[in-house]
């Protein structure tokens, strides 16, 4: 509910009709709020533009890889009736359960003929900066429709939220986290609950909904299910709304059951798949206590915006992608504030909602700083709240650093309200001076500047040319060197092609996913490498050339049957995302190992008889 005092800007009855140019005037208001937010988004991903295929993103290009592999892939299933949450095209011969990675169904699915029109790289790109400019307008829309009074408050509310450090962070590369219109889509839903003998309907919806969040972001939307139990829960216990939280609950506890069934009907597979599907895994390879909030970071300066470019920037977080918090020390003065001041001057049956805001802010962000403190980038053994759930089922999968990502919109409805606030009562002008003096120091720097892009090697004229097919059997393995991973991520990138334009299928054996094989049961990234690719991996990244032997020779023999390869393919230039690639000496010793290769349009080519 809208928290400004009704002393101060008591409801209004809603007209029967609405006021001449009402409704054009709001239209008009959306249209600009939208064309902001897509002027703001394509700024943003502005470097990718001129050459979607040939540019990546520098911090995190291997993400990039695999989400252009994930929108082809889910093209070529959708097309070839192939199950959408596996696949044995990568991982050879295990393949990899995509329900327990970021499998983005959804998206691959409704931009399918988008990535079979203009390519995996291009329909990425699309994607990307329409999460950036549908967060934005989301977050007005809803703010405009339920949550606040005034234009002004939506509008500064929903693009401060849209384009927040950690929406802008997780841009480099992620499509799921970088989909935050989906939570105020959500909101919408649970909030539609309340409305009396519209619970079947709203439930119906809600179900929809969570059925998106999940294959778009599974992760956030157990987010956002914690949060509405945290707030909700929160306002509910509010001697002052205790009566209307009964009033409400029992056709919003139907809706909850509705929204359950038809959930679990459309989530039915991949949930089995997640929890009881081959390769499957429990937690994840990522360290809670590297991947957890520095208490430091949510008075810092993230990396890309105004503040960053001016030097202010910090690395307190575990890499770029992952500044979750980082709102700077002004702003974190203005919020607190902003929260005084809606207390002082809130009607008491208003306190509880800000309770709940309250309450909300402090638990999302100390459960963000995960199982022990860790300030300025000094760990230390104070245990925090977050060690006693972090080994249970779903929270163990989840990142605690990204709770932070709670907190941000948070803020974002705190502010929206002050606006509120100041126009129904505005303050002595120098009041009104300094608020807007101290919105500008806290706001202006975290202003956001195009995410950084480098140039990336080209996908071979081997695979564009279809040449690949005279090598490789049909559904036959291929494999680049060096193999697949989050560090070498080529071989995904030339299956991407092959699929999105209708080559046909090769398979690889490793990848760049997530599952088993990690310490004491949990996930990692990629398969438990074998000798062969380790060796190979270790002269990609330092150029050594080890002596080889017989022994040597036999293993990578071994190594190859095993993974059912017809030809080893390495390629002029190599994209590393992390390091520079060797290739001549990965040729060299490749050569020891398997003998002298021949040339094959751009690549070098060992073909193996099985």
């Amino acid at each position: 509910m809208p928290l400004t005092p009704p002393a101060l800007a008591g409801p209004t009855p809603r007209p029967s009709h609405p006021p001449a140019g009402g409704h054009s005037t709001r239209r008009r208001t959306d249209l600009l709020v939208a064309l902001v937010a897509i002027a703001g988004a394509s700024w943003v991903t502005s470097g990718l533009w001129p050459d979607p295929a040939g540019r990546a993103i520098t911090v995190n290009s291997s993400d990039q890889a695999l989400f252009e592999w994930l929108l082809a892939y889910g093209a070529h299933a959708l097309t070839h009736g192939q199950d959408p949450f596996f696949t044995d095209l990568m991982n050879v011969p295990d393949g990899v359960n995509l329900a327990v990675n970021t499998s983005i169904t959804v998206y691959a699915v409704v931009f399918a003929p988008l990535t079979y029109l203009i390519g995996a790289p291009a329909t990425f790109l699309v994607i990307l900066t329409g999460n950036l400019a549908a967060t934005a307008f989301g977050w007005y829309w809803l703010l405009s429709r339920h949550l606040a009074r005034s234009t002004p408050a939506a509008v500064l509310g929903g693009l401060f939220i849209g384009f927040s450090p950690g929406i802008v962070a997780h841009a480099n590369a992620h499509l799921n986290w970088s989909a935050g219109w989906i939570v105020p889509m959500l909101l919408w839903g649970v909030l539609r609950l309340r409305r009396p003998g519209r619970w079947r309907s709203g439930g119906l919806l809600l179900g929809v909904l969570v059925a998106v969040a999940f294959s778009i972001a599974a992760e956030g939307l157990f987010f956002t299910a914690l949060a509405c139990g945290v707030f909700f829960g929160t306002w509910a216990l509010d001697p002052a709304r205790r009566a209307e939280a009964r009033a409400v609950l029992p056709d919003f506890l139907r809706g909850l059951g509705v929204t359950a069934l038809v959930a679990f009907a459309l989530l039915a597979y991949p949930l089995w798949l997640h929890f009881l599907g081959p390769q499957r895994f429990h937690g994840t390879g990522f360290d809670p206590v590297i991947h957890a909030e520095d208490i430091a970071a949510y008075g810092a300066y993230p990396q890309r915006t105004l503040a960053g470019e001016a030097g202010l920037g910090t690395t307190l977080a575990p890499n770029p992608t992952e500044e979750n918090s980082f709102l700077g020390l002004p702003l974190l003065v203005l919020a607190v504030c902003c929260l005084v001041v809606l207390w002082r001057r809130a009607a008491p049956e208003h306190r509880a909602t800000l309770r709940a805001l309250g309450v909300s802010i402090a638990v999302f962000t100390v459960l963000s700083w995960g199982p022990r403190v860790k300030i300025f980038g000094m760990h230390t053994d104070v245990p925090l709240p977050y060690a006693l759930l972090g080994h249970l089922p779903v929270f163990n999968a989840a990142l605690p650093s990204r709770l932070a990502l709670v907190v941000t919109p948070l803020v974002g409805i705190v502010l929206a309200h002050t606006v509120d606030l100041l126009r129904a009562a505005p303050p002595p002008r120098r009041a009104r001076i300094g608020w807007l003096a101290g919105s500008a120091v806290a706001l202006l720097p975290l202003l956001p500047v195009p995410l950084l892009t480098s140039e990336r090697a080209p996908v071979p004229d081997f695979i564009t040319s279809g040449t690949w097919r005279q090598y490789v059997s049909p559904g036959g393995v291929l494999t680049p060197l060096p193999l697949t991973l989050d560090l070498t991520p080529d071989g995904q990138r030339w299956q991407a092609y092959a699929l999105s334009h209708r080559q046909g299928e090769f398979r690889i054996p490793s990848g760049f996913f997530l599952g088993p094989g990690g310490p004491d049961d949990r996930g990692r990234i990629g398969p438990v490498p074998r000798a062969t690719d380790a060796l190979l991996l270790r002269v990609a990244e330092t150029g050594e050339r080890p002596p080889i032997t017989d022994a040597d020779r036999e293993t990578a023999r071994a190594d190859l049957a095993y993974w059912r390869v017809d030809a080893v393919v390495l390629a002029d230039r190599v994209h590393g995302s992390k390091f520079p690639i060797h290739v001549d000496a990965l040729r060299d010793v490749t050569t020891d190992l398997l003998g002298p290769p021949q040339r094959v349009a751009d690549v070098w080519l060992w073909h193996l008889t099985r």
